[in-house]
């Protein structure tokens, strides 16, 4: 399984519908390519209740460990990540909900007081919720019964969603507004990190350089390596090629040479990329692609 993302890594997948803008999905880490899901984000709030296992979660410039129990509130436009850790199978519960479930329509006060509040503010991405914490229990307890009622929905099902997923946000609401006004204070960096992501998505078939990428967002080299690192955990150099390797698999499933492919997502020779590709997949593109035609 791929996740599918534009061109900016905004996920394509969608996350219900207008007239029910909710999703609720049980997923497993391992059965992502790689035992990973990669950079993504969408409008919609995310919230997270691990089942079993554990799973290790990036949310901008935090890492997280989330074993069985515990859970993540992810916010709006938050660019997340995840990954297998210690090689241990993790199932979880995903919940999705667009902002505009909460406070109905544009421009009203439920939406400019109690949802912009939260969503607005970069600097609350995400929220690690423990077992041991009594308000971010009882959120994992409401998580875990919409699940049960999706399984077998009640007559009045939209409803009892909508009034459970107002009272976790009435609970986010009472701790961030009670936080020291220091903290309060929203950061912009998440636009930046964007715009070299969506860089870097539209020239990884060319050969890109550090000076590129920092000259597009008008940064210093130094600069733009130290702040990239911090949010992604990663090099640019180490994304460029996590980037190639992903967008290669989907050529090698449809039948693509692997020397085609290689050129393709910017690898100068076959050989490069069969090097880079064991690194991450474990075998070679010629067996992926053997074992994995669509």
């Amino acid at each position: 399984m791929q996740l599918q993302t534009e061109k900016d890594h905004k996920e394509i997948k969608k996350h219900g519908n207008y007239e029910f803008p909710v999703h609720i999905s049980l997923e497993k880490i391992q059965a992502y390519e790689q035992n990973s899901f990669p950079w993504h984000w969408h409008p919609e709030i995310e919230l997270t209740w691990v089942m079993s296992g554990q799973i290790e979660y990036f949310v901008n410039d935090n890492k997280y460990l989330l074993s069985e129990g515990e859970g993540l509130f992810g916010n709006s436009n938050s660019l997340h990540s995840g990954c297998m850790t210690d090689q241990k199978e993790c199932s979880y519960l995903s919940v999705t909900f667009h902002p505009r479930f909460i406070y109905g329509y544009e421009n009203s006060l439920l939406q400019t007081k109690y949802v912009d509040f939260i969503t607005a503010n970069e600097s609350w991405h995400s929220l690690k919720l423990y077992k041991d914490v009594d308000w971010h229990q009882d959120v994992l307890i409401q998580i875990q019964s919409i699940y049960r009622m999706s399984q077998n929905p009640p007559p009045d099902y939209e409803l009892k969603v909508h009034l459970i997923l107002t009272g976790i946000w009435q609970k986010l609401y009472l701790y961030y507004s009670s936080l020291p006004a220091s903290e309060q204070q929203p950061q912009k960096h998440l636009s930046r990190l964007k715009e070299i992501l969506s860089y870097i998505q539209d020239h990884y078939t060319q050969e890109i350089t550090l000076d590129e990428i920092a000259d597009h967002v008008n940064i210093c080299k130094s600069e733009c390596c130290r702040f990239f690192k911090k949010y992604m955990k990663m090099t640019i150099f180490e994304y460029i090629l996590f980037l190639r390797i992903q967008n290669s698999l989907a050529l090698l499933r449809a039948g693509e040479s692997v020397t085609k492919t290689a050129g393709m997502t910017g690898f100068s020779t076959a050989a490069y990329y069969g090097q880079i590709f064991k690194r991450y997949m474990g075998c070679s593109p010629s067996r992926y692609r053997k074992e994995h035609m669509d």
